[in-house]
């Protein structure tokens, strides 16, 4: 803020019928725009000097209304250089309501957060998912709980935020909750946003997490082999409900689906593709993008064995699947009878797709970033992990490129050399120079 942009004048009104007696005032402008109110302080215009901006005589009333003045000029200075270098947008509105004590309310970070998560719940299927509003309400609990813990408030006002709230909350995920190094971050990035939206919204001078470094734990989210994707295709379970669990998995193995998108796939998202065979085409819920998948048979298969299911029939989709929760658990029964030593989960499926089915089977990259619906090829390379039956074929062809045996030389061609090199010597004896 500039000085010349404002301006601060005292000046006398008149208020009453008396024409004697008038209102000490006072206006201040910012950038062109004026707030003006009353001292509450009565005053005679004989003894007032308007290019002074003060009483004029030498009397004890004369000096108190000065001094008055005097002082209120230093508060209404501070109170804008106090603006100024806090960063906040200066006005004369601003200004005018610290000076008269008519500051608004405190505004609560919780307050704010589940105005955003209202917002996002309003929006949901119009560019939010449910499960981006559940992680923002877990991320709200976690900071409720945490506001209750450290400072025993129910909640905290976004002034009051600083760089040590911040690390303070991060501890106590990692601590008291228990969170990993990943999923600690997550919820810290979203009470960021929070945070963000605040100071586009003016609601906080700076940014608490200005200074705040953290740094992901890289993981390595391992597809299934292609021997164990055969041995869970083939491996009989005793119920039905584990069986269509396995089925659901199995399909998005071969068609790279996530889990929503599993869900919602419907009969009319299945339709003959250029090539004249059938082809998924729909769009992905997290990001709109157009998905055109070819349907390999393993997937149509699964495709044929559902097609009357009672829950396919009452939804108009094509696979009977279950909640995320309901799959993830029931995942874990699969893996256990299957004997594998880890645990399954539905995004296994989808790097299955992107690894094992299709890059291990030299499919190039960027046709699998296009049946994944990546934005870019940098996103896919995160599921090219190739795995060992594709290590041993490579370095089995390079082994036998750097041990490809030599041809051996015939007795002809040996000949050939030795009646050579007696022409080179004759020579070389005739002319008496050596040859090189």
């Amino acid at each position: 803020m500039l000085e010349s942009s404002f301006g601060l004048v005292f000046f006398l009104k008149t208020t009453s019928n008396d024409k004697k007696i008038k209102t000490v005032y006072f206006r201040i402008t910012i950038d062109g725009i004026p707030k003006e109110s009353s001292t509450k302080r009565k005053w005679d215009p004989a003894r007032w000097d308007q290019k002074m901006e003060r009483a004029v005589g030498s009397k004890e009333d004369a000096k108190s209304l000065n001094f008055f003045l005097d002082s209120l000029t230093l508060k209404i200075n501070e109170i804008k250089t106090e603006m100024m270098y806090s960063g906040k947008s200066i006005t004369a509105e601003k200004v005018m309501d610290q000076v008269l004590g008519r500051t608004a309310p405190k505004i609560k970070v919780l307050e704010e957060f589940q105005k955003h998560n209202d917002e996002m719940q309003a929006l949901l299927g119009r560019g939010y998912a449910e499960g981006t509003l559940d992680r923002f309400t877990i991320t709200k609990n976690h900071l409720t709980s945490f506001i209750k813990f450290k400072f025993k408030k129910d909640d905290y006002e976004f002034e009051d935020l600083s760089l040590e709230f911040v690390k303070d909350f991060e501890f106590y995920l990692r601590t008291v909750r228990n969170c990993s190094n990943n999923t600690t971050l997550k919820y810290i990035a979203n009470f960021k946003k929070i945070v963000i939206r605040a100071i586009d919204k003016e609601l906080l001078a700076k940014d608490p997490f200005k200074n705040f470094k953290s740094r992901k734990t890289k993981l390595v989210k391992k597809p299934l082999t292609t021997q164990e994707l055969y041995e869970l295709e083939r491996h009989y379970f005793t119920t039905d409900r584990l069986n269509v669990v396995r089925d659901v998995f199995v399909f998005q193995c071969y068609t790279g689906l996530a889990y929503i998108d599993a869900y919602q796939l419907k009969r009319t998202d299945i339709k003959d593709g250029i090539d004249g065979n059938l082809w998924i085409m729909s769009e992905r819920q997290k990001t709109n993008s157009t998905t055109n998948i070819p349907l390999l048979p393993q997937a149509l298969n699964i495709i044929e064995k559902y097609k009357d299911h009672p829950l396919c029939v009452q939804r108009g989709t094509v696979l009977p699947v279950s909640s995320n929760q309901k799959m993830n658990e029931y995942l874990k029964e699969v893996a256990h009878l299957c004997g594998f030593p880890f645990t399954l989960n539905t995004h296994m499926a989808r790097r299955t797709f992107g690894s094992t089915v299709t890059l291990n089977n030299n499919v190039p990259i960027h046709v699998v970033k296009e049946l994944l619906g990546h934005a870019s090829v940098k996103q896919t390379e995160a599921y090219a992990i190739t795995e060992q039956a594709s290590i041993g074929r490579e370095m089995s062809l390079l082994n036998k490129k750097l041990n490809k045996k030599k041809p051996k030389i015939s007795e002809s061609d040996i000949a050939v050399l030795q009646r050579l090199e007696k022409e080179i010597e004759a020579i070389k004896k005739k002319y008496d120079v050596p040859l090189y």
